[in-house]
């Protein structure tokens, strides 16, 4: 108990009780300097035109969206195949080949023709004639030649072929999909920049609430352990004193890791070192919502957003694909068109060239039931495309509403947020002049203090989250153009 017993000390504490008010003034005024500032930027440049830096730095460096632009290109080179099955196909074949064995057919020409060439023979001679037929001899003839080449040029070009161009319609519904899909990709990653730069922004300013925080809360500690010294308050002043500057060392810990985290999670986005620094702008205190009517901000969305898009496209192509099913029913007509040299030898001209040319119809008649269950299948996933539509028009619209709500909650907020950092901020004003004048507890001091700090935590948390709200907003209803949409493939709308 000799602890916590107040010490007297007989020497005079006049001096040392204003040095102690002195410096307990100088730190409170150091404190209330970082705490409005709120770590000032570097450069004075407005806050969207930062923003749209990194949004243009995100949509030229994000992985994410290389590769679906990479999609993109192999739409497009479908879509180039499609198309190319309306035009010939040329080739140029060449076989040369060597056999030996295989089928013969014998001819027995000697032995149907010998026995009457030797009976007119012998007409001659008893005429006083010679003899004029020849002893002839039985063939084989192999159906293999021991060589053989033939080469060609050949062409094949489809006449009537239903299947073509509802492929080529499948093929373009597919690219406008993947075309908005890119389009998507980018807006979400537009939002997710913008949000996370906030989130940096307000981390930061926390941080530097929290930081001046311990400042004070160093020097309070200090003057209450002078003052125990001199035995003017007992020992639990100064380990309140402790254990609130231990509490807000904490915090300071913890904002900074948040900080941290944001900044690393922004330059993940941007694809660059996750340490890199960010550009440091001063938000100021006139931030507003902005907003329209819902059924407005509804209509908007519907007609602007790109993933509506994309499943229109789908839905489409998911048609289209029903209709190539379809087509597979009906018969193909085509030119077919082979000329070019064959023999035992590599000659040209007559006896060695040869030229065809044909008509080529193809219809299955028979399959098992094949083309009906492929139809089946597309017409089965073109639904399933449509309900999907009809789902994410829903969500679209409830997307929209929450946004809004949630806007409008964080705005409301501020207004009251503001209000409690000013009457937290005078409360404070107010001890401090108690404390100087030693009308008031340290712990009343420190309630005071902690209020504060709350109060511009939460103001400066609420100040970001209109902006975030805000961001979150504009991606539900599609508003406002990407950076590069002038100099890429990305479409402003549908």
């Amino acid at each position: 108990m000799d602890c916590l017993r107040p010490r007297l000390d007989k020497r005079p504490v006049t001096r040392h009780l204003k040095s102690v008010v002195a410096g307990l003034l100088v730190a409170g005024v150091a404190w209330s300097a970082l705490v409005f500032a709120q770590e000032p930027a570097s450069e004075s440049r407005p806050l969207a035109a930062v923003i749209d830096d990194y949004v243009r730095e995100g949509l030229q460096s994000n992985l994410a969206l290389r590769a679906q632009s990479l999609e993109v290109e192999r739409s497009v080179a479908a879509l180039d195949e499609a198309r190319a099955r309306y035009f010939p196909e040329v080739g140029f074949e060449a076989r040369y080949s060597r056999s030996e064995g295989g089928r013969v057919i014998e001819l027995p020409l000697g032995q149907a023709l010998n026995r009457a060439y030797q009976t007119l023979n012998d007409l001659l001679v008893a005429q006083g004639q010679q003899p004029q037929f020849p002893v002839v001899q039985d063939e084989t003839i192999a159906f293999l030649r021991e060589e053989e080449q033939d080469t060609r040029l050949t062409l094949r070009m489809p006449l009537l072929n239903p299947a073509i161009p509802a492929a080529v319609r499948a093929q373009r519904e597919l690219l406008g999909a993947s075309e908005y899909a890119h389009v998507a990709l980018g807006r979400r990653l537009k939002r997710d920049i913008t949000v996370g730069y906030l989130h940096w922004l307000a981390a930061a300013r926390n941080q530097g609430i929290v930081d001046a925080s311990v400042a004070l809360l160093n020097e309070n500690l200090r003057v209450n352990e002078s003052l125990f010294r001199n035995g003017k308050i007992t020992q639990d002043q100064v380990m309140r004193a402790r254990a609130e500057l231990l509490e807000v060392r904490q915090q300071s810990r913890e904002a900074e890791n948040a900080a941290a985290q944001a900044r690393s999670y922004l330059n993940f986005l941007l694809n660059r070192p996750l340490d890199t620094a960010l550009e440091n702008v001063e938000v100021g205190a006139e931030v507003a919502a902005r907003t329209m009517a819902l059924a407005d901000l509804r209509a908007a969305a519907l007609a602007n957003r790109p993933e509506l898009a994309e499943l229109t496209h789908l839905t489409r192509a998911s048609e289209a694909q029903v209709d190539l099913a379809k087509a597979e029913r009906w018969p193909t007509l085509s030119l077919g068109a082979d000329g070019g040299t064959q023999g035992e030898e590599y000659e040209f001209g007559r006896g060695s060239n040869y030229a065809t040319i044909s008509l080529l119809l193809h219809w299955t008649l028979f399959d098992g039931g094949a083309r009906r269950a492929g139809v089946r299948q597309a017409s089965a996933v073109a639904r399933r495309t449509a309900t999907q539509l009809d789902e994410l028009t829903q969500q679209v619209q409830l997307e929209v509403q929450q946004s809004l709500d949630r806007l409008n909650t964080s705005a409301d907020s501020l207004a009251t947020a503001d209000a409690r950092s000013d009457a937290a901020r005078a409360a404070f004003r107010i001890a401090s002049r108690k404390r100087d004048e030693g009308a008031i507890s340290q712990v009343e001091f420190i309630d005071a203090r902690s209020s504060l700090t709350r109060a511009e935590l939460n103001l400066n948390v609420t100040r970001f989250s209109v902006l975030a709200r805000q961001a979150e907003l504009d991606y539900a209803t599609a508003s406002g153009s990407l950076p590069l949409a002038a100099t890429s493939n990305f479409k402003d709308s549908p």
